[in-house]
């Protein structure tokens, strides 16, 4: 059930015109309720300032989070995930990453972000091992 094909993380990748280096920081977790999803953003300290920027929109805004929960319209109740790979990101020169992996419509959060992380690493160039970016709880 991927979702987030190239041309759906370059729409979300338009959106943002942000750039920069990953800080040193430590991923923290930030989360927010939109409609009847909750969010939560994994800030992994590899991502780009664009990629952050990214991720924030869809934790801020509702139509974002749509794009990720409801492909062609019809939203997908459930868990949703997103992984990429530390080494690949999931923008790079303004191009998604083909690693990238977002997937919906699972039963459990576990089963979303083990789907999410498999898919990413079947991806992968990298033998990084891929990390969530985002969870979505949709009802």
């Amino acid at each position: 059930m991927r979702i987030f094909t190239s041309a759906v993380l370059a729409c979300l990748a338009a959106t943002t015109v942000f750039g920069g280096a990953a800080s040193a920081q430590e991923a923290a977790i930030e989360t927010a309720t939109l409609g009847k999803a909750e969010v939560k953003l994994h800030a992994q300290p590899f991502l780009t300032a664009e990629e952050q920027a990214t991720l924030r929109l869809v934790l801020s805004n509702e139509q974002a989070l749509q794009v990720f929960i409801a492909p062609g319209g019809s939203v997908a109740k459930g868990y949703a995930a997103m992984a990429v790979n530390p080494d690949e990101g999931f923008i790079r020169e303004g191009q998604p990453a083909k690693s990238a992996s977002a997937l919906a419509g699972f039963a459990s959060a576990e089963e979303a972000s083990t789907a999410a992380r498999a898919a990413c690493q079947a991806a992968a160039k990298s033998k990084a091992p891929c990390v969530l970016v985002l969870e979505v709880k949709a009802s």
